[in-house]
């Protein structure tokens, strides 16, 4: 069995010793740029040898100019399924065709002879990002539009990697740079929305509890946990992925691996007043870290009872209200605190659309 080769340096490798070549061969002077971007664990550089059993491969993405790419699409297809090898560092190039029982899933195919059916794509970089995140990323985008973008398919287009950029000062690059992350009012009024969730819950886990619920505590516990979460990642200016590799990533946030055993905790916790040490621990390490942004006048980071209940809270509103008082445009302050798609929704149908989630607009 051929050993793991995460999937960025293998199609990394790939591209400077299979695809390269017959470019070079049969198209000198063609301006291109190479990548991996968009879906695949491999984007994120969280694959690992589980991931080779759908979709995963050497692969590669080229992206043409607009005026270029419709011309050789087609040439560039037929000069590799003829000019790539049959395997490249002991994997098949050739992917079987789609599997209509498994979300046309495509698996690696082992061939001797003939075309190789290669996963190379040809793109525009407009006709990618209109088709991937529902917008033209060269024309304005407004307020409403970012709230509507799922973090998972931001994440995976500035993350992955370029191996080569031929397109000029409007090419792939500079588009992912647009992209990097959300501009600053936008990113203030998701994190007032993440603390209003914060503080409209805090108090109903001991609530729970109290009243001998502690399935219902339990429950309302681990959403306060990925929140909080959500909030680190907000606080940390990083797109969060989806649910397969939140944890993961989260624990890759600069600053918040003392953070996760008290989350684990918090998670573990059999009786609410455990359940409820724990996330006071990490109300004030993330209320501590929100001082240290500096968006808003230093905040009390201590833990209170909530009213004349013997619940302790950080009243999160209090770091939403101030938020959104440094929020410079006055229709993002406006808009009612929902915050954005991943903010109120986990909702797979939904997120993984961007014609569905560019409906959401009507809610801001």
């Amino acid at each position: 069995m051929q050993d793991f080769i995460p999937g960025l340096e293998l199609c990394r490798l790939f591209y400077v010793e299979a695809v390269k070549p017959v470019l070079d061969a049969h198209f000198p002077g063609l301006a291109y740029s190479a990548a991996l971007i968009g879906p695949g664990s491999e984007v994120l550089g969280f694959d690992t040898p589980m991931s080779t059993d759908h979709h995963w491969g050497p692969r590669l993405m080229l992206f043409l100019a607009e005026d270029e790419a419709d011309a050789y699409r087609a040439r560039i297809t037929g000069a590799l399924a003829h000019g790539l090898p049959y395997e490249f560092r002991g994997y098949s190039t050739h992917f079987g065709p789609p599997d209509p029982e498994d979300a046309g899933t495509r698996l690696l195919q082992t061939v001797t002879e003939g075309p190789v059916d290669h996963r190379v794509e040809i793109h525009t970089v407009r006709s990618f990002f209109k088709d991937y995140l529902g917008v033209d990323p060269y024309e304005p985008i407004a307020a409403r539009v970012w709230l509507t973008l799922p973090q998972q398919r931001l994440l995976s287009v500035v993350k992955g990697a370029v191996y080569h950029d031929g397109l000029g000062s409007g090419g792939l690059e500079a588009v992912r740079a647009r992209f990097a992350y959300y501009p600053r009012d936008v990113w203030l009024y998701m994190l007032a929305a993440q603390w209003q969730r914060i503080g409209q819950e805090e108090h109903l886990m001991g609530r729970c509890g109290y009243a001998g619920d502690e399935v219902g505590s339990a429950l309302i516990g681990a959403r306060l946990v990925r929140d909080v979460m959500m909030l680190c990642f907000l606080m940390r200016r990083q797109y969060a992925p989806y649910p397969k590799w939140f944890g993961t990533a989260f624990r890759q946030l600069e600053g918040c691996g003392e953070l996760y055993p008290a989350l684990m905790a918090a998670l573990a916790a059999a009786a609410w007043q455990e359940r409820e040490r724990w996330l006071v621990a990490a109300y004030e390490f993330v209320a501590a870290m929100h001082n240290a942004l500096g968006v808003t006048p230093p905040l009390e980071a201590k833990v209170s009872p909530f009213h004349n209940r013997p619940f302790r809270v950080i009243h999160g509103e209090r770091f939403s209200d101030a938020i959104r008082a440094a929020v410079a445009d006055e229709s993002l302050r406006s808009f009612a605190p929902v915050g954005a798609v991943d903010q109120f929704s986990d909702s797979t149908d939904l997120c993984v659309r961007p014609d569905r989630c560019a409906r959401l607009q009507s809610l801001y």
